[in-house]
C-alpha cells in the first residue's frame, strides 16, 4: 500500500520524509511520499493552498489512477481558502473546526470517486494553524535538541496558556512559529521542524495533540 500526501510547503516535505515516512513503512507501507500543492514557488519556501477545484482534480486522478494508493492532505485551517466546510467550520466550537473541514473534504472526494470507492483511501488532515504548533508537544525536549534549553520555561508558558499544542495561536505575529523565533534566534522551520518532530516522537505528539493522533491512527489502520 502507498500513501500520498497532498502538502502545502516544504516543512511538510520534509517532515514527511524525516519522520512520518518511516514510521508509517514500520506500519506497513510500501512508500510514503508527498506532492507539493502551495500556491508559491517551492524555492520560495512558502506554503498556502490552491483553490480546492484544482486540489481535488489532482487528488481524484491520482486515486483513479493508482487503486494500491491512499491519499491524504497535511493542510492549515488558519488562512485556508474556501475548501469544503470552510464555511461551515466557522459556526462550530474551536475543537470542531478542523473536524469539519475534514469530513467535507471526505465526503466531496467520495462524491467524486463514486460507487465503490473506499473510505479509508482518502483520509484528509487539516491542522489548525501551522505545523510549529507540534514542537509544543514536548517543550522541554525540544529546546534540548536546539541546543537551547532556557528555551523550554518560555515555551512551556505559551502551553500553558492554551493547554493544547494545537491550539496556540494569536494573530499572524504570534503564531507558533513566531512564538518560537522569539525565544530561539536563528530557528528555520524546514531545516529544524521536521528534525526536531523526528526528534521528539511522533508517539509524544499524538499523545498531545488530538487532532494529529486521529489522522496518524487512521493512517495506520488503513494498512492493517
Amino acid at each position: 500500500m502507498r500513501l500520498l500526501v497532498h502538502v502545502e510547503g516544504q516543512t511538510e516535505e520534509m517532515f514527511v520524509e524525516q519522520a512520518l515516512k518511516p514510521h508509517l513503512l514500520q506500519a506497513g507501507y510500501t512508500d510514503v511520499t508527498s506532492r507539493l500543492i502551495g500556491n508559491a514557488p517551492r524555492r520560495a519556501g512558502r506554503g498556502g493552498s490552491r483553490p480546492w477545484p484544482s486540489v481535488r482534480k489532482e487528488i481524484l486522478r491520482h486515486l483513479k489512477a493508482d487503486q494500491g494508493a491512499i491519499s491524504t492532505t497535511m493542510v492549515d485551517y488558519y488562512g485556508m481558502p474556501q475548501w469544503p466546510g470552510r464555511t461551515e467550520a466557522n459556526f462550530r466550537p474551536f475543537a470542531q473546526k478542523a473536524e469539519a473541514v475534514q469530513e467535507a473534504l471526505a465526503r466531496d472526494v467520495r462524491s467524486g470517486m463514486g460507487r465503490g470507492f473506499h473510505r479509508d483511501r482518502f483520509i484528509p488532515y487539516v491542522s489548525m494553524h501551522e505545523f510549529e504548533a507540534l514542537l509544543f508537544s514536548d517543550c522541554g525536549a525540544f529546546a534540548q535538541i536546539m541546543g537551547v534549553p532556557e528555551a523550554a520555561l518560555p515555551l512551556k508558558a505559551v502551553l500553558a496558556r492554551f493547554g493544547d499544542p494545537e491550539q496556540i495561536n494569536d494573530s499572524k505575529e504570534t503564531k507558533p512559529a513566531a512564538r518560537i523565533q522569539s525565544v530561539i534566534k536563528g530557528y528555520d522551520k524546514v531545516n529544524f521542524g521536521p528534525l526536531a518532530i523526528q526528534e521528539i516522537g511522533l508517539d509524544v505528539v499524538r499523545s498531545q495533540c488530538r487532532n494529529f493522533g486521529y489522522w496518524l491512527t487512521r493512517l495506520e489502520k488503513a494498512v492493517e
